[in-house]
């Protein structure tokens, strides 16, 4: 859990951690357009502080 205070950019499975959600709820909050995602191929990356701005509700 720590892993999220300490990055500067996240992984899907960083968000599933934290919030303590399952893999499928990770994928579909990150897809859902709520917060700015950056895709490197395959690979799905959010910065940690548009992940903590989404979460205290100021995006």
């Amino acid at each position: 859990m720590n892993d999220v205070v300490n990055k500067q950019v996240l992984d899907v499975e960083d968000i599933q951690e934290y919030l303590g959600i399952g893999r499928r709820q990770a994928y579909e909050l990150v897809n859902s357009g709520q917060m700015h995602v950056v895709r490197i191929g395959r690979r799905i990356k959010i910065s940690r502080e548009v992940f903590l701005k989404w979460l205290n509700g100021q995006q």
